[in-house]
């Protein structure tokens, strides 16, 4: 089947929609890339979401707008990949929604809250719609992230090295196999929990902080002409101050055990303000230690699970001095790769995930790797809008995949 998957991530500049065709063969689940439709925000969209993120205040009249307005926005971005990307042969939308609040007391994760109307993605493209992946893995006792798991646990090729998968967006999240490699003849890491991809085998978590505080470093540096630091040219221009950089390293968030999960509720603007602690530190110098910030925790990260690679997916692939950095703190022991290595473009790997995410709530298949997000068991992820035509679901699947293969 032909399935859209959109996404907005936390950085809320852009909606990418992508399209991809999803087969079983065997124990392995092949997806071939269509093509990818990225749509920016309109100026003052945009600028009502980031008016309504934690620490700001807002009413339940401007959540109802944004969740309509960005219903229709969504609808008409899946409209459009439907069209150019789908070649108008879509049978399925899948859509992430904008998050505007993750609601985490500690180590649990009590709700979680996307925007964007399912049904108006429904009325403009006439298909049925999967929407509010997170909330069933919430209500299973887990993070409801990241959902990134289940697809890299499926990609992450076979091997004796240890691999890992990073995505850079808003919030950095790291998922790490810690036995079996899919696909090497031992299946019985998957069947401990029946989510596929060798569940009892994964770690995934979220690291902290990536494009988050880098953008608002940016955004404060500018004056609110810049929303981020394109091509680490103010990170490149400054210099970490190391007292700034050690105060944010003392976040106990890091200290929390996974699985665990995070967001801009912590980290936003406010919460860079305040470690700034008065002290009058040169604009550039503040991007180039949140950028370093991140690096130090990727670095951790890949020293704590004894990583020899680490696929790199997101935004932040395309901030230079960031990857730079990565590569310095994580030594020549360590090799970084781009996710088009196999087969995703870092760009639209989110989107194709979820893409992924929707097929198998399709095929009532879980979507969730319990290990990685902490759920009590697997779950079929989302709620089902239908579309035009009369809802026929597929006979559910049997058994879930173990590999994941891109056919481009």
């Amino acid at each position: 089947m032909t399935v859209v998957g959109l996404l907005s991530g936390t950085s809320y500049d852009a909606v990418d929609a992508c399209a991809a065709e999803l087969w079983r063969d065997g124990a392995e689940l092949v997806l071939r890339p269509l093509g990818l439709h990225s749509a920016g925000f309109p100026t003052a969209l945009r600028r009502r979401i980031a008016a309504c993120l934690p620490p700001a205040a807002t009413t339940m009249e401007e959540v109802c707008r944004l969740d309509t307005e960005l219903g229709q926005f969504f609808g008409r971005v899946a409209a459009q990949a439907c069209a150019t990307v789908a070649g108008g042969a879509a049978d399925l939308v899948v859509s992430h929604g904008q998050t505007v609040y993750h609601w985490v007391e500690g180590s649990r994760a009590k709700g979680t809250l996307q925007l964007g109307a399912a049904a108006w993605i429904a009325e403009a493209t006439g298909l049925p719609v999967i929407s509010d992946l997170r909330t069933r893995d919430i209500a299973k006792g887990g993070q409801g992230a990241p959902l990134a798991s289940t697809m890299d646990a499926l990609l992450l090729p076979a091997g004796p090295q240890r691999r890992g998968a990073l995505n850079l967006g808003g919030i950095a999240n790291i998922t790490v196999r810690t036995g079996h490699n899919a696909g090497d003849g031992t299946a019985g890491d998957r069947d401990r929990d029946g989510s596929g991809g060798g569940g009892g085998g994964v770690v995934a978590y979220d690291l902290g902080p990536a494009n988050a505080l880098i953008d608002a470093a940016a955004v404060a540096a500018s004056g609110g002409t810049q929303t981020m630091d394109a091509g680490g040219a103010r990170a490149a221009r400054g210099k970490v101050d190391t007292g700034l950089l050690q105060r944010l390293l003392d976040e106990p968030y890091y200290r929390l055990p996974a699985p665990k999960s995070t967001g801009k509720e912590i980290f936003n603007a406010r919460y860079l303000h305040q470690h700034l602690d008065g002290q009058q530190t040169a604009a550039d110098d503040v991007v180039a230690t949140v950028t370093e910030l991140t690096a130090a925790l990727v670095a951790q990260a890949c020293t704590t699970h004894q990583l020899s690679e680490l696929v790199v997916s997101g935004g932040g692939v395309r901030n230079p001095v960031l990857m730079a950095r990565i590569a310095a703190r994580c030594g020549p022991h360590l090799r970084l790769a781009d996710s088009a290595e196999l087969g995703l473009d870092a760009q639209g790997k989110e989107a194709y995930l979820f893409a992924l995410l929707g097929y198998l709530s399709y095929c009532q298949l879980a979507g969730n790797i319990p290990s990685a997000t902490g759920a009590s068991g697997p779950a079929v992820l989302g709620s089902l809008t239908p579309g035009n035509e009369p809802l026929r679901l597929p006979e559910p699947a049997t058994t879930p995949p173990e590999r994941l293969r891109v056919q481009n």
